[in-house]
């Protein structure tokens, strides 16, 4: 590890580091618009400049030097100060005055590093160039005059995504960021730019003028729109969300966000349930709560009850509603409500066990019918790290476009009873060989078979368990430590023929086979649940309680209450505390604390923030794979949950992105 003196501190450094990281392990803060930590080095920004002995008498990039034994490094040097003011003027020349009005105002590093790096006045009184705006899409607003060159986007679609949709054209004073063709910017994690744009020039198109930074409380909180549980924070003002960012957490989303996850809160205030209603006559009806609870106890349904769980349920509310049931004497409980029905008995077997981080490690990969760009485009983002790396990634199931060299094996399942030589001799040779197994291939049974070809391949080894379930519902994980499962699915709930049938916000469970059922609707979208409901009880979004998550690698995070809930809207374990007192039952509990508390006692690890230990692998026993994956489940990726059906960004994005329709823009 090479020594290097910072500004008279001498400091070891990793080998391979740069005099910038050398600087930041230092303790110095240096100036930068073009390098970032996860992109490839440019250089071209110049922001960066330091003064390096022994070295040519003039200053350095320090992003793009490696450091070396024995430099002599200054950062504050009258030498560094005079090229960092130089630098600045430059990159002001053309920049347009238009702060008071520009999204980025309060949060721009131009601002910041102008204010404490530049000179305070400007010499140059020439004709500003302009530059046309671009359209990339409807996430992405541009305001390209502002741009200052410095290829974070370009670098990210290239790199990070794979998508290579921006590009730069012309040269020199001239030079343009845009999309190839002005075209709209279609990948999952095209917004992330936005982040990345250190001006003005990319921002946010849905939350143009909404805002300003001071003027937002923010809050911690867990992403619920796939099953990667990406640890975001909530910016509202009022009782309103006006958006989501992401927060940097390596093991989960490193500082990564899908488009969905950002843009679908425009959702949380549309179409919303925010009082209760009753099925009279076959026409819902609004009424009181008063009114909907004694509707509640008039079922009075003795142990024929049954609890279905949603997609974006926290475990406290499938908690809450498990007491309620056993309260009653039913044990009937089924969080998979499209009809999965994979043996739950070992979570160990549905479980993402390399790790979100860990599976950038395989060098061969094969996936069992898993769509990841659509059903976890931030993990998608980390298998194309593994590709680059030389992994070699196979996948059972219909063609899709992985950003990634892929080997595709067919739709048909008994190819892995016995797999062609290539994926044969790449899972046989690898240190590291890894499965994903996805909804698709749960659904066609075919767990069993991926458990064999995890022991035929030793996927579990010292240091080492590549067997990976991949879900795509941020309570699955959750609701599975909770005995959220049947034998059967929601086949043995159907069959059972309940009474009453309490939804948390079921949306995708077909309606129609409980036909006979009383449904209770406990949920916050006027969606598919609440079409079907003969009593409807308006719940809490996510932003709007407290709550615990487990993600797909059983990993526990929590997230914060941001707003309250709209109108009569409660939050949902206060509404299953009402029904078990309109019911006649106890069910231990009076208040959130006590609650969490009760929980935590049943199920120990959901007390504890982190990866849940769930064991070993199963024996697979014998197990033949068989059928045909004819399509997954996720059909449209902006469009997979009552929160972003309501949102106008997220229709906008489907009928654009996927469905090929053109918007004409206004004139300005």
């Amino acid at each position: 590890m090479p020594k290097v003196t910072v500004d008279g501190l001498e400091i070891e450094v990793p080998a391979g580091a740069t005099v910038l990281q050398a600087c930041e392990l230092a303790g110095k803060e240096i100036p930068r618009f073009c390098y970032h930590e996860r992109l490839s080095i440019a250089g071209n920004c110049r922001m960066c400049l330091v003064e390096v002995a022994p070295g040519p008498p003039k200053p350095q990039a320090s992003c793009a030097l490696p450091a070396a034994e024995g430099q002599v490094i200054k950062t504050d040097s009258p030498m560094v100060k005079k090229a960092r003011e130089g630098v600045m003027e430059f990159l002001l020349i053309n920049h347009p005055l238009d702060c008071p009005i520009c999204d980025q105002g309060g949060e721009c590093d131009l601002q910041d590093q102008s204010v404490a790096y530049g000179r305070g006045h400007s010499r140059y009184h020439e004709p500003k160039r302009a530059v046309t705006e671009k359209y990339m899409g409807p996430l992405i607003k541009t305001v390209m005059t502002r741009c200052i060159q410095c290829t974070r986007c370009v670098r990210f679609s290239e790199e990070i995504a794979g998508a290579d949709e921006i590009g730069a054209l012309y040269r020199g004073e001239a030079m343009q960021i845009t999309t190839y063709l002005e075209k709209a910017s279609a990948h999952e994690l095209s917004a992330n730019v936005i982040d990345l744009c250190p001006v003005g020039a990319l921002t946010s198109r849905p939350y143009a003028f909404e805002a300003r930074p001071w003027e937002l409380k923010k809050t911690l909180g867990v992403d619920v729109s796939d099953a990667l549980g990406s640890n975001i924070r909530i910016d509202s003002r009022g009782r309103e969300v006006l958006r989501v960012l992401p927060r940097v957490n390596d093991d989960v989303n490193e500082e990564w966000l899908s488009d969905k996850a950002r843009f679908q809160v425009d959702g949380l205030t549309r179409r919303r349930l925010d009082k209760p209603w009753l099925r009279r006559d076959g026409k819902l009806e609004a009424a009181t709560w008063e009114e909907a609870l004694a509707a509640v106890a008039k079922v009075n349904p003795g142990n024929s009850v049954a609890v279905v769980a949603g997609d974006l349920l926290d475990c406290e509310t499938m908690f809450a509603a498990k007491k309620l049931a056993g309260a009653l004497g039913s044990s009937l409980l089924e969080g998979r409500q499209t009809g999965l029905a994979y043996d739950c008995t070992n979570l160990a077997a549905v479980n993402f066990n390399s790790g979100l981080a860990g599976i950038e490690e395989t060098d061969a990969l094969l996936i069992v019918g898993s769509h990841v760009r659509w059903e976890a485009a931030v993990l998608n983002a980390r298998l194309r790290k593994a590709a680059k790396r030389g992994a070699k990634v196979f996948v059972v199931g219909p063609e899709w476009d992985a950003t990634y060299p892929v080997t595709f094996l067919g739709n048909d399942l008994s190819v892995l009873n016995k797999l062609p030589k290539d994926a044969d001799a790449a899972l046989k040779g690898a240190e590291r060989p890894a499965l994903i197994i996805g909804g698709a291939g749960l659904a066609k049974g075919a767990l069993g078979a991926c458990l064999a070809l995890s022991e035929k391949y030793g996927m579990v080894r010292e240091g080492w368990n590549g067997f990976n379930a991949l879900h795509f519902s941020a309570s699955r994980m959750g609701g599975l430590m909770l005995g959220y499962f049947q034998a059967g699915g929601i086949a043995d709930l159907v069959d059972a023929k309940p009474k009453m049938l309490i939804s948390l916000g079921a949306d995708e469970v077909d309606y129609t086979r409980f036909a006979g059922s009383m449904i209770v609707y406990i949920g916050h979208h006027g969606d598919k649940g609440a079409h079907a409901a003969d009593i409807i009880l308006p719940a809490a979004a996510f932003t709007e309680k407290a709550g615990t998550y487990v993600n797909t690698e059983g990993r526990v995070q929590r997230g914060d209450k941001a707003v309250f809930a709209p109108g009569d809207a409660r939050e949902d374990w206060t509404i299953l505390r009402a029904m078990a007192d309109a019911l006649g039952v106890s069910v231990g509990f009076d208040s959130f604390d006590e609650l969490r508390d009760a929980m935590v006692a049943e199920v120990p690890a959901l007390g504890r923030e982190g990866l849940a230990d769930y064991g070993a692998l199963p024996k697979a026993g014998k197990a033949k794979a068989e059928g045909v994956i004819e399509a997954y489940p996720v059909k449209d990726f902006y469009l997979t949950n009552p929160i972003a059906r309501a949102s106008e960004t997220m229709q906008r994005c489907s009928a654009e992105l996927l469905h090929g329709e053109d918007f004409a823009e206004a004139a300005e």
